[in-house]
């Protein structure tokens, strides 16, 4: 199925094996991909369900059910800190393609972004394509923006670490426990967590982590942690 574009849907659209497709949709298929009936595709739900369609004019007839097996086996929630400028875009497109379930944007004390409604929405959209173009069954859930001491009150997950550039903390690499279910990671501003932020993850159950010797850019840390932790737990 590897030839085949995928697109995401909302359930809502499936009726009795029929996926009504939106305008854009249509537009996308026709216009941009220059799909006509009787052409297939893959349409994904974003939940974790796959369906071989096939083009009839506005609308598609599911074909079968897919089974798709791209999905790393641990559920990965990213908290970082909002990065100046569109850094934050970086992070969910290829935090999307490394197998992240859940982006938590934080506004921590030395965070200098403070974003529109409408910037959700456009991390939400590049999460989809990203995950389209990734062959994942799943678009990450981008939660609304919250004060990074509202944040950490939120995850119950079963390992929490906290990414921490400078001091004599064990590497994530080290630290992972890949027999868990979910793992949540946090990743601070340029200029790192403050140390007030720091303990009061600590007090929380968070576990300082190091991401080695280097000092990371906003935008590179995500990707670095999430890299470990795909390695440590897909293979």
């Amino acid at each position: 199925m590897a030839q085949l574009q995928r697109i995401a849907i909302a359930p809502s659209q499936i009726q009795a094996n029929i996926i009504t497709l939106s305008k854009e949709q249509q537009h996308y298929l026709g216009r941009v991909l220059r799909l006509g009936s009787g052409h297939r595709f893959i349409a994904m739900d974003g939940q974790g369900k796959w369906w071989l369609a096939e083009l009839q004019g506005e609308k598609a007839h599911i074909l079968e059910t897919l089974t798709p097996a791209t999905e790393l086996p641990i559920a990965i929630t990213l908290m970082v800190a909002l990065p100046k400028g569109n850094g934050f875009d970086e992070i969910v497109r290829y935090s999307t393609e490394l197998g992240v379930s859940c982006i938590a944007p934080v506004l921590s004390d030395r965070t200098l972004l403070n974003p529109s409604p409408q910037k959700l929405e456009r991390w939400r959209r590049i999460a989809t394509e990203a995950a389209e173009q990734s062959e994942r069954s799943l678009v990450p859930t981008i939660l609304s923006p919250l004060a990074f001491s509202t944040a950490i009150t939120t995850n119950t997950a079963t390992q929490r670490y906290i990414c921490q550039a400078r001091g004599h903390h064990q590497h994530l690499h080290q630290a992972i426990q890949s027999h868990t279910s979910e793992i949540l990671i946090a990743t601070g501003p340029e200029g790192g967590w403050t140390q007030t932020e720091i303990q009061q993850a600590i007090a929380l159950g968070f576990q300082p982590v190091s991401l080695g010797h280097r000092i990371l850019r906003a935008v590179t840390a995500p990707i670095v942690a999430l890299t470990l932790i795909a390695a440590a737990c897909e293979f």
